[in-house]
């Protein structure tokens, strides 16, 4: 009988996508997937420090590991991987011992089965592998091994870590510097998934729009989005996430001629104020912010933009915050990540500023910047309803069994009744219903056949 893994991913898309390729190694190695930690005998846990409590996620989850183990006497081999055991490295086995038997980093995910194996083979617990990051390393993957969990869409990294250094961001000491993957490695990625029927690709990087290809000096992000745009079979192309400051006037008109390019951008912001800007190091002010916005809009006058937001910063005052919500009103976001600041280790904001915005301030000013953007989120939604557009479907629906979900272009989640063979096609949806978070419509044919009586 061959033995079972069990993957646990908090975090972004490229944890997600991170979870993907440990389960395809892991089955290479001839393990099984389940669905529950008290059938597997290896069980990972992916973890993310990029927000607050990311570690005390992952604490609560060993604990529940070991009352699992005293009770049910089922004791998996566990592995922490992701950000937070490339952080806490050693301490992980301090805080929950007798718990956790591996510790990998983020850069060594690929040496999972093996350090699998060497606890099965030795009983070793405390086994850690948490490789320096280096600006050379070579972050290719074997073509192939990834187990993508979704039928439609793949996730394909472009860039590993980040050069920016914002004060409050932990992901240059997690991930390590910038390295590009190779142009060849991405575009084989991208026919593999096109092959396996997946119509949608999301490219993935902490700043995408600064890839340049270590294997073609001539080739930029737009470069890099006109040869997918080229590869047939793929429909729509998204990605995550573009840094402001390194915008073009030649990405905006290579995505305005693009049609598989979704009209959609995620725009991380993190304040309205340029003081806190500054404070952040983010190297734009709030003035760049709004002209770039101007311009992408001059540009694709249909596109849809989502930002990230940070309240209660170091030194935040009423005034800088609210600066952060008129510029919520201005740009008008189809949807928006906003949460409360925490310090993150290792961070210059963590080690030079004092966290000095209570927390009952903090949430004052989140359960207000929430409340502004439900407000604008619900009028660009309603301001759909009436209209036909097209959805890729993707998903049946989490709330009802008889409904799928979709996005459009712009990313728009929209609810619809139909059959589960729609999925992975595109199809025109009137929409009828609006709520701030989705839509809801009918597909034409389905009208059709309830207006003729078929």
């Amino acid at each position: 009988m061959a033995r079972k893994y069990l993957i646990e991913t908090f975090g972004c898309q490229m944890n997600v996508h991170d979870s993907e390729r440990m389960a395809g190694l892991l089955e290479q190695a001839g393990f099984e997937a389940t669905d529950t930690a008290a059938d597997a005998d290896v069980v990972v846990i992916n973890t993310c420090s990029v927000r607050e409590h990311a570690e005390d996620k992952l604490y609560t989850r060993l604990g529940e590991l070991r009352v699992m183990a005293a009770e049910q006497g089922r004791d998996p081999i566990v592995a922490v991987a992701g950000c937070v055991a490339q952080q806490e490295g050693q301490t992980i086995f301090k805080r929950s011992p007798g718990v956790a038997d591996i510790v990998i980093g983020t850069q060594a995910i690929r040496r999972l089965p093996l350090l699998v194996e060497r606890a099965v083979a030795t009983g070793a617990v405390g086994i850690i592998d948490l490789d320096p990051h280096d600006p050379h390393d070579d972050v290719t993957f074997p073509l192939g091994v990834t187990r993508r969990g979704d039928p439609v869409k793949a996730y394909v990294t472009i860039i590993e870590g980040c050069n920016e250094f914002c004060s409050f961001c932990v992901v240059p000491y997690t991930r390590g510097h910038e390295r590009m993957r190779p142009k060849a490695d991405i575009l084989a990625e991208v026919r593999d998934s096109a092959s396996q029927g997946r119509r949608e690709v999301q490219l993935l990087g902490q700043i995408v729009n600064h890839y340049s290809a270590p294997d073609d000096p001539s080739c930029d992000f737009t470069g890099l989005l006109e040869e997918i745009h080229a590869i047939a079979g793929i429909e729509r192309i998204r990605f995550a996430s573009p840094h402001p400051r390194h915008f073009s006037p030649r990405f905006l008109e290579a995505m305005g001629r693009l049609p598989k390019i979704c009209r959609h951008l995620h725009l991380p912001v993190q304040s309205g104020s340029t003081r806190v800007l500054q404070a952040m190091r983010r190297r734009y002010s709030r003035e760049s912010y709004l002209d770039l916005v101007a311009r992408i809009k001059g540009s694709l006058p249909d596109v849809a933009l989502s930002t990230d937001m940070i309240v209660g910063f170091p030194g935040e005052t009423d005034a800088d915050f609210e600066d952060t919500l008129s510029l919520a009103s201005v740009v008008r976001y189809h949807s928006m990540f906003s949460f409360k600041y925490s310090p993150r280790p290792n961070t210059l904001a963590d080690e030079r500023m004092t966290d000095d915005v209570s927390d009952a301030q903090k949430t004052r000013r989140i359960v207000a910047l929430q409340a502004l953007q439900r407000d604008i989120q619900t009028g660009l939604n309603e301001a759909l309803v009436g209209r036909e557009v097209d959805v890729l479907v993707d998903a049946a629906s989490r709330r009802r069994d008889t409904e799928l979900s979709g996005r459009t272009s712009q990313n728009v989640v929209v609810n619809l009744p139909g059959p589960a063979g729609w999925i992975g096609r595109t199809v025109p949806v009137r929409i009828e219903r609006a709520g701030p978070h989705s839509v809801w419509g009918t597909v034409r044919e389905a009208r059709e056949r309830v207006q003729t009586g078929a």
